[in-house]
């Protein structure tokens, strides 16, 4: 009696949680990489290397040519996931924007990195980075979304 009442609980407390669903669309991370005059973030594959590296870019604006968001993302749902990062900056003063946008693929099983990128011209008008936006976009409708602090 006693481990058919057990079974019983356990069942019931199993199957409550089987309604519960995860969302359909989550932006993870986010990591914005200032590009040199090659388009590289990183000189070598170490994470330290890479710090350094955009350490150094911050201080010698001259070395640079872009600016790289690396997103992490994942959905389940989404048929055709656009990447849409919003920027704001500022060029002598002046507040500056700028987005940039692109269609991305589900390459993986759960969650996905894509990448989308300022440069050229674009970038030489923006100026420095203050704040962006990352959303992930289904058609029209905004599935998923993460900001910077200072957005």
């Amino acid at each position: 009696m006693r481990a058919l009442r057990l079974l019983l609980i356990l069942l019931l407390i199993s199957g409550s949680s089987l309604n519960v669903r995860a969302a359909s669309a989550k932006i993870l991370k986010v990591l914005p990489h200032l590009l040199d005059l090659k388009g590289r973030h990183t000189l070598s594959p170490s994470l330290y290397e890479r710090d350094a590296y955009q350490a150094y870019l911050r201080l010698h604006p001259e070395e640079r040519s872009g600016l790289r968001f690396d997103v992490h993302w994942k959905s389940a749902t989404v048929s055709r996931p656009t990447l849409r990062v919003e920027l704001r900056g500022a060029r002598a003063k002046e507040p500056t924007t700028a987005v940039v946008q692109g269609v991305v693929k589900a390459t993986g099983l759960f969650s996905h990195w894509s990448a989308v990128t300022l440069s050229g011209t674009d970038y030489e008008k923006f100026g420095e980075l203050v704040a962006w936006r990352a959303t992930l976009w289904d058609g029209e409708n905004q599935v998923a979304e993460q900001r910077s602090f200072l957005w």
